[in-house]
């Protein structure tokens, strides 16, 4: 006999929720938060792999021209790429508190990244060097730009439909880095115009802008995202 008919026989027959129910309930649920762990990992992992890439041709070409403008950059660019991992690390364990103990760790990987880069810039300027394959400076500047675009437009996207606080400063972050790659090519213009001190003052120029998005970043972090949905 049907449970429908049963209903309809016995008035004293109370109807419960059936096992599967329940179960199809609470699998609904575990599925969202599922589906949101992965679509966070897979956004951090992109943004890791291009920036990694990005770090990796830029500091081969540091190599050949020891700019220190590209090594803040640079630094900058390996910091930015390390903090998807602690990202990647609350995503996957789907912590709320992780998410937020990773943006805290963004904004102090690029705080650090910051007074290596200004270690490194007043070093030049004590000890000011001659620059050589200014066009494979600029062509440095340039990888960065695109590489921390890209990286930025992963991160963004994903922090924003994962109302993701920490995945959103951090593609805030990649955004304005990429602007401050193209001040590596600023510099490999202002030198080739034979102005030596160019290349430390841009590097500080970079290391006062990351300050400044460091500050931005420890803000977006404590006040979550402006109209998340």
């Amino acid at each position: 006999m049907s449970h429908t008919a049963t209903c309809l026989l016995d008035p004293n027959h109370t109807h419960e929720p059936h096992p599967e129910d329940e179960h199809g309930h609470s699998h609904g649920l575990v599925d969202r938060s599922i589906v949101r762990s992965r679509a966070g990992i897979r956004a951090v992992s992109w943004s890791l792999s291009l920036l990694t890439l990005t770090a990796l041709a830029q500091t081969f070409i540091y190599s050949r021209t020891f700019s220190v403008a590209l090594l803040a950059d640079l630094i900058h660019n390996f910091g930015d790429a390390l903090t998807a991992i602690p990202l990647g690390i609350a995503f996957f364990l789907r912590s709320a508190r992780g998410e937020r103990w990773a943006g805290l760790g963004v904004v102090l990987a690029i705080f650090v990244s910051a007074l290596v880069a200004l270690g490194q810039t007043v070093e030049r300027f004590i000890h000011p060097r001659s620059l050589s394959h200014l066009w494979l400076l600029a062509a440095a500047g340039l990888i960065g730009f695109i590489g921390n675009e890209i990286a930025a437009q992963v991160r963004l996207r994903a922090g924003r439909k994962l109302s993701s606080p920490a995945l959103v400063a951090d593609g805030q972050h990649a955004r304005v880095d990429g602007f401050v790659s193209l001040g590596v090519i600023a510099s490999a213009a202002v030198v080739a115009l034979g102005i030596r001190l160019a290349d430390p003052v841009i590097g500080l120029i970079i290391t006062l802008v990351i300050l400044r998005i460091t500050w931005q970043s420890w803000h977006t972090v404590r006040a979550g995202v402006p109209g998340a949905r």
